[in-house]
């Protein structure tokens, strides 16, 4: 079926592999089974090529005396596309197993699967079988295989387009060369391995729909990966990169979401127009933006252990309808930045310990319009000028988590219609926080604000009721 092996190891505390011992008593009745812990091992969907993680389950003796299993087999035999280790020893048959009483046995299963040369999504199943007492049981093993397209240390130097075909699973980097673009079309899956980045010196154009939106995400489908932030690197948008947009895309689970970076000397500002998405659990910053342009709307950016957005070195950012909530859970770290933060200066620790820092130029502009920047920490927003500058920022019809001690925003011309620490409470967190019935965010926009962003991310009219509500999400009530 187009499968490589699939290992299994079995570890046996407490089992007994030598001669029966004549003072020992031994349940030897036929109709003695073994206990398990499941009847089924199953793996999700996992990429060909690509190993899975390690399931288990334990084989248990239930009785008041040993017990000898006389065979574990696969039924597959020899030509299986599962293999077997016991004890550390491989092969596909073993016999004279002995379990003690009330003792059991640990199965650890992992897989890995060839190319099916398919866009389908196959299935395949093999089973152990155990023999006790001349009495049959057996687990069966199940899993499921997907095709993807391998892009390992890739350069992409034409324009090139990805479908929705297969996935794309890039293994390392793909770079997109300076001349050239990589356009993603709707419902495309692109799914990096630990560490591998997108490094665009092109141009990026992510075209998905509402119905169709493109992900980014890990390479490990199991369930337990679902919300693991850390699981690869980053979409980077180097200084030569310019033309970018987003739309509609949902970018989860890595180190940085994206990064788009160029030194003010450079002479060259990268841009990215980024809507309709979803940016979440992202192990340092959601957004890490260094003397960039970037327009962002109907955006959210959860749970990062940095930033949600870091808008460093100068720049020209303008976000409307926007959510930044940073709720990082602490058994990840403790996280050390505000879900949003503005700095002319970045600093940069080498090798050898020593500090640098680098001021950059201005910002040109820096506007939040009926935005939620909000998180779990007293303070959310930090504004910071090495050189005590005023900064070119506007926030406009914004809810906010700010330490007034901290900031005072009330004295601050540049904040208008704030609502400051009170809980928008988002709703379907940490998936796409939205709004409870009860936010006080329902309504609190500015018309004038919306009129060119009518339909929220979920395509709900903003202007069909009194005001827009801040954030990403129109609330409507059923």
């Amino acid at each position: 079926m187009g499968f490589r092996s699939i290992f299994l190891f079995v570890l046996i505390p407490g089992a007994l592999f030598f001669a029966c011992d004549p003072e020992r008593n031994y349940q030897e009745d036929s109709d003695a089974r073994l206990g398990f812990t499941l009847d089924t091992v199953y793996f999700d969907t996992v990429f060909t090529t690509i190993g899975t993680i390690t399931e288990s389950f334990r084989i248990k003796n239930p009785h008041n005396q040993f017990i000898r299993i006389e065979d574990i087999s696969l039924a597959g035999g020899e030509s299986s596309v599962f293999r077997i280790n016991v004890d550390g020893k491989p092969g596909v048959h073993f016999s004279g197993i002995e379990i003690a009483p009330k003792d059991s046995m640990y199965v650890f299963v992992e897989a890995t699967l060839d190319p099916n040369k398919s866009n389908d999504i196959l299935r395949i199943q093999d089973s152990i079988v155990f023999l006790t007492n001349g009495n049959i049981q057996d687990i069966d093993l199940v899993a499921w295989g997907q095709d993807v397209h391998i892009i390992r240390d890739s350069v992409i130097d034409v324009s090139t387009t990805w479908s929705a075909d297969k996935p794309y699973l890039i293994l390392n980097y793909a770079y997109v060369d300076s001349m050239s673009s990589l356009t993603i079309e709707p419902g495309a899956r692109i799914y990096l391995h630990r560490d591998a980045m997108l490094y665009v010196e092109g141009s990026l154009q992510v075209n998905g729909t509402m119905d169709e939106p493109v992900l980014f995400a890990g390479d490990r489908l199991e369930e337990f990966f679902d919300d693991k932030p850390g699981q690869w690197g980053l979409i980077y948008l180097s200084e030569l990169s310019q033309g970018n947009r987003i739309n509609y895309a949902e970018i989860k689970n890595g180190t940085i979401g994206i990064l788009i970076s160029a030194p003010p000397e450079s002479g060259n500002m990268p841009d990215l127009e980024i809507s309709n998405t979803i940016i979440n659990r992202m192990s340092s910053n959601g957004i890490y933006a260094l003397n960039a342009v970037v327009t962002g709307t109907n955006l959210v950016v959860g749970d990062c252990g940095g930033s949600c957005a870091g808008l460093i070195y100068g720049g020209s950012y303008q976000f409307t309808h926007c959510t930044f909530a940073n709720n990082w859970p602490t058994y990840y770290s403790n996280r050390q930045l505000p879900a949003l933060f503005l700095a002319d200066y970045f600093g940069n620790v080498d090798e050898e310990g020593t500090l640098s820092v680098y001021v950059g130029g201005e910002f040109e502009k820096a506007e939040f319009m009926n935005s939620i920047i909000y998180g779990s920490s007293r303070m959310e927003l930090v504004i910071d000028s090495y050189e005590d500058r005023q900064l070119n920022y506007r926030f406009d019809h914004c809810l906010t988590r700010i330490d007034e001690d901290s900031l005072d925003y009330l004295a601050d011309p540049l904040f208008t219609s704030i609502i400051n620490n009170e809980n928008p409470l988002l709703d379907s967190v940490p998936v796409r926080y939205e709004l409870d019935t009860l936010s006080p965010a329902i309504d609190a926009g500015l018309h004038a604000h919306a009129v060119e962003i009518p339909f929220d991310l979920n395509g709900n009219n903003r202007l069909g009721d009194d005001a827009p509500d801040l954030g990403a999400f129109e609330r409507i009530e059923e």
